[in-house]
């Protein structure tokens, strides 16, 4: 037997646990510096967890979304931007190996994920079009079996360490903003110029540079299914359980750490309550509400994942992009209120009660894809709504 094929064997969420302590480890290096997570992320390969949402036929070992929410939450509690970046690379994943079409050469291009254990990155954002991804101004170029793209990208998270990054554009010059393709490309055809560095409050080792991006790649790792569709039925949803994933795991960690504030407060002054301990009752509340709602949307996709119809419907949409909203807001609120509850212990960003990193990570989640854009799409699609659809479980 394979020392791949051994590792593989074990319990999923216990090489997560393994990985989780290597991202542990280096988390607060990793902030101090403002790099991108490379032991944790090797702690990822190693552990045959960047493939595990690949189809078990593509190599991969088929795992729902909830089971990746479970590996993004134990990541987000040691390391927020290596949690991001496994929650990113997995939406990625899934947008592709959901969406073949049929193509043999991109067949093969999926089964390199799980084989060589492959980190995809995305290109989706543009510069001039205001944070829209469902709009593109470049498009593709087609010059016989070969393609080009040139596309000023604002954001491409850890894009100079991804194997393949995939990229939006329009379908060719003639095609309106909203006909977008996806195209695959590997890291050895594509040029980064750097735009800008990443210099920022939280989520620091995500290295969420800007780029002028150049690809020149072969015709056929365009995926053959508009990109209208991949972002509706995965790439959307799927992104905004899997960040919803990790976030819970930061507001694990911060609940965490104000609970070991408490009761340590509460051995040095037996016999009164500590300040804090009320406070605390409303936190661990508010953990568990967010733990629901990523639980139950992670389950709703997972039920109902081979039923476009279900995928496409407005309430869907909408629940995916409250998520989002709520899930993001509330690993804030959960962070501001552990250090309120820690104090100066809280603040500092050393010492055992420290939610000093935490609280930092936790503010740029309402800032990717910003919340007032998510909002206002919500408000689009209730528009249209036709009255309440019903809610179905798994």
């Amino acid at each position: 037997m394979s020392a791949q094929a051994t590792v593989a064997e074990a319990p999923v969420l216990e090489r997560a646990d393994q990985a989780a302590r290597v991202a542990a480890a280096h988390a607060d290096e990793v902030d101090a510096a403002a790099r991108f997570p490379a032991e944790s992320i090797a702690a990822l390969a190693q552990a045959r967890l960047l493939g595990v949402s690949a189809p078990i036929e593509l190599g991969g070992e088929g795992l729902p979304l909830a089971a990746l929410v479970g590996i993004a939450a134990v990541l987000g509690a040691a390391c927020a931007s290596t949690a991001m970046i496994f929650a990113m690379h997995h939406g990625q994943v899934l947008s592709l190996t959901r969406h073949l079409g049929g193509s043999p050469a991109l067949a093969r291009l999926a089964s390199r994920i799980a084989r060589e254990q492959l980190l995809l990155a995305s290109a989706t954002t543009e510069a001039g079009i205001g944070g829209d991804v469902r709009s593109s101004t470049c498009h593709v170029e087609c010059q016989g079996d070969r393609v080009r793209l040139k596309k000023n990208a604002p954001v491409i998270s850890y894009g100079e360490h991804a194997d393949l990054v995939l990229v939006t554009a329009r379908r060719d010059a003639d095609a309106a903003p909203g006909d977008q393709v996806l195209l695959a490309c590997d890291r050895a055809d594509l040029d980064l110029e750097p735009t800008g560095g990443w210099d920022t409050l939280g989520l620091r080792g995500t290295a969420s540079r800007g780029y002028l991006l150049s690809a020149e790649t072969d015709a056929d790792r365009i995926l053959p299914v508009p990109y209208d569709e991949i972002s509706t039925h995965t790439m959307l949803p799927a992104s905004h359980i899997l960040w919803a994933g990790a976030w819970l795991g930061m507001a694990r960690s911060a609940v965490d750490t104000a609970r070991r504030y408490v009761r340590d407060a509460a051995k040095r002054s037996i016999g009164t309550q500590p300040a804090g301990a009320t406070a605390l009752v409303g936190l661990v509340s508010q953990l568990e509400a967010l733990e629901l709602s990523v639980a139950d949307a992670a389950r709703d996709f997972d039920a109902h994942r081979e039923d476009p119809a279900a995928l496409e419907a407005v309430g869907f949409r909408v629940r995916m992009n409250t998520l989002k909203v709520t899930a993001s807001e509330a690993v804030a609120r959960i962070a501001a209120e552990a250090l309120r509850i820690t104090g100066i212990a809280g603040f500092r960003n050393d010492g055992p009660y420290s939610v000093a990193r935490v609280f930092r990570d936790a503010q740029g989640a309402a800032l990717m894809v910003h919340n007032d854009r998510i909002t206002a799409q919500t408000a689009q699609l209730l528009l249209v709504q036709k009255g309440t659809e019903p809610k179905e479980r798994a």
